[in-house]
C-alpha cells in the first residue's frame, strides 16, 4: 500500500517537475547505488512469484537486456511470497524515476487469476524499467511489452508512475491474468497523488495521452462490465475498485493544489511536506524518495533526496548517482531482514546446509543499521507527538535546511571537475557530501531517541500494552 505524488514543473517555485514517495512494506529496506552493466548474449533473469505466493504462480526465465543503466534504489527483503531483492523504483541515468503503488482490480478480475499465473512481478517491472528505459514513454511501453509477451505475475492489482523531465505517467496493472494493463500521460500542469493509483475516463481510442492494449475494451464488453452505448470508459469503476479517488490521495492532491494556487508556487519543502506528513507516514512507510525531475550537465549529478525511514521521523537528504558508494549503516543489515532470523554469521553447518548462513555481510553487521536507529526514534516520538513528535519533525527539517543550503556548491565544484576531466575526484565529492550528511544525521538520531526514551521513562509514558501509539492517518 505504497504512495507516490508527482508535480508537474508548471506547479513548482523552480520549474522542475517533481516525483516523490515511499514503499508500505514491513520489511528491511536498504539502499543501492547499482552500476551500469553488460550482459552475455543469451543471459537471462529470473521473474514472477513462487507457489507460496498470496496468489500463486511459477517462477520463469526472461531474456535480459545486453545493457542496464546505472541506477539509485531501495531495496527490500519480503512482501506476500514474493521473490526478494524487491524494489519499488528509482532513479537512473536517463533521468528515468520510478516509483509503484498498488492499485487493487476488481473481484471478479482477482477471482480469475490463474493459480499458475506467470510473467514479472511489480517489483520485476518496476527494476527492469529503471534498468533499461531512456524515457518515462519507453517506460510504459516496457510495461506493456512484458505483459503481452511473458504474462504478469499479480497480488490483486497494482500501479506504476514513471516519470522523466518532460513527462510522466501512471500505469495500471489488472489482475485476472488477461494481459489488461492501461497508461494515462501526467504534464507540466498535472498534480496526481497515487494512494491507490487510479485512472478514470478515458478516451475509445487510443491518443497521446492513454495507452491501452487493443483488447482492453473488448474484455469489458464480453464480461458485461462495460457496454459501449455508455460512450465512456470509466477505468477504474469498471477494472478497478470502483472507489477511484481515495480519501488520503485526494487530500493531499487538494493541500498541493492549494499550495500551487499561492505566489510563490509549491516550494522543495512543500514536496518534502507531502510525503512527511503524519497524516500520511507512519510505521508502515519503509524509506522516502523525493526525485528532481531535470537534465544537469552530468549524469552523475542526477540525484534524490532519500529518507531511511518514513520522513515523519528522519530527514530527507541528497544521494547522488555519481556517488561511489553508500555508508555502512544504510546498507542492508538483518535487522528486519526475512529469512535472517534462522541464519548465522557462523559456517559450521554450511557443508550441510549453506541457507543457514547470512546474506549480509560480517563486516556490514558490526555497523549499525540506520533503519533500527530512526525507527527507535519514531515509536518514542509516537507514544507523545506533544511535544515529542513536534521536536523531532522541526529537528529534521532543520536539517534538511542546512543541508540543501550547501549542496549547490557541492553540484558546482563536481560540475567543474567533470567538465575539467577528472569525474574520480568529482565522485569523491559527492561521495564525502552524502556520507557526511548521512553520518551526521544518525548521531543526531541517536541521541534524540536516547533523550526521548529517558524523557518517556521518567515521566512514566512508555506505552508497554500491546496496542502502539501512532497518528491519525487519513486513507479511505
Amino acid at each position: 500500500m505504497s504512495y507516490g505524488i508527482y508535480i508537474g514543473r508548471n506547479h513548482s517555485a523552480d520549474g522542475i517537475a517533481y516525483l516523490a514517495g515511499y514503499g508500505d512494506e514491513p520489511s528491511s529496506h536498504w539502499l543501492e547505488i547499482n552500476p551500469r552493466r553488460e550482459h552475455a548474449e543469451g543471459a537471462t533473469v529470473t521473474v514472477g512469484v513462487t507457489p507460496q505466493a498470496q496468489m500463486p504462480g511459477h517462477l520463469t526465465e526472461i531474456p535480459q537486456a545486453r545493457k542496464t543503466a546505472r541506477n539509485i534504489r531501495v531495496s527490500y527483503s519480503h512482501y506476500l511470497g514474493v521473490p526478494a531483492p524487491l524494489t519499488n523504483g528509482g532513479l537512473n541515468e536517463f533521468g528515468v524515476a520510478v516509483r509503484d503503488i498498488w492499485s487493487p482490480s476488481r473481484q471478479d478480475l482477482i477471482d480469475m487469476t490463474p493459480k499458475d499465473q506467470t510473467g514479472p512481478n511489480y517489483s520485476d517491472l518496476a527494476r527492469i524499467v529503471i534498468e533499461r528505459a531512456r524515457t518515462a514513454r519507453e517506460g510504459v511501453a516496457l510495461i506493456g511489452e512484458l505483459i503481452a509477451t511473458h504474462g504478469y505475475s499479480t497480488y490483486g492489482g497494482n500501479s506504476h508512475m514513471i516519470a522523466d523531465p518532460d513527462e510522466a505517467w501512471v500505469v495500471i496493472e489488472f489482475a485476472g491474468g488477461l494481459g489488461l494493463w492501461c497508461a494515462e500521460r501526467l504534464g507540466p500542469d498535472s498534480i496526481r497523488a497515487s494512494r491507490p493509483g487510479y485512472i478514470g475516463e478515458i478516451p475509445l481510442d487510443p491518443s497521446d495521452d492513454y495507452l491501452f492494449p487493443p483488447h482492453f475494451f473488448d474484455i469489458a464488453r464480453e464480461h458485461g462490465w462495460w457496454n459501449p452505448k455508455q460512450g465512456t470508459f470509466h477505468v477504474n469503476h469498471i477494472y478497478g475498485d470502483g472507489k477511484y479517488r481515495w480519501g488520503g490521495g485526494t487530500w493531499i492532491e487538494d493541500q498541493m493544489r492549494q499550495r500551487a494556487a499561492q505566489p510563490e508556487k509549491i516550494k522543495l519543502e512543500d514536496v518534502f511536506w507531502a510525503i512527511s506528513t503524519e497524516r500520511l507516514t507512519g510505521d508502515t512507510a519503509g524509506y522516502g524518495q523525493v526525485v528532481p525531475l531535470e537534465h544537469p550537465a552530468h549524469d552523475a549529478l542526477r540525484m534524490m533526496w532519500y529518507a531511511p525511514v518514513g520522513p515523519v521521523a528522519a530527514p530527507l537528504l541528497p544521494v547522488f548517482l555519481g556517488q561511489t558508494s553508500v555508508p555502512h549503516a544504510y546498507q542492508q543489515h538483518r535487522y528486519l531482514t526475512s529469512g535472517e532470523s534462522f541464519r548465522f554469521l557462523d559456517r559450521r553447518q554450511e557443508a550441510e546446509d549453506p541457507a543457514t548462513v547470512s546474506l549480509v555481510p560480517q563486516g556490514i553487521e558490526t555497523s549499525e543499521a540506520a533503519v533500527y536507529v530512526f525507527k527507535r526514534l519514531m515509536h518514542a516520538a509516537f507514544q507523545k507527538p506533544d511535544p515529542l513528535l513536534k521536536e523531532v519533525w522541526s529537528h529534521w527539517r532543520a536539517v534538511e535546511a542546512s543541508a540543501n543550503s550547501r549542496f549547490p556548491e557541492v553540484l558546482r565544484a563536481a560540475s567543474i571537475l567533470m567538465d575539467a576531466g577528472e569525474a574520480a575526484l568529482a565522485a569523491g565529492i559527492l561521495t564525502e557530501f552524502n556520507h557526511a550528511r548521512l553520518a551526521e544525521s544518525l548521531s543526531d538520531c541517536r541521541a534524540l531517541a536516547d533523550a526521548a526514551y529517558a524523557r518517556l521513562r521518567a515521566t512514566g509514558d512508555l506505552n508497554m500494552t500491546l496496542k502502539p501509539l501512532s497518528p491519525d492517518q487519513l486513507w479511505e
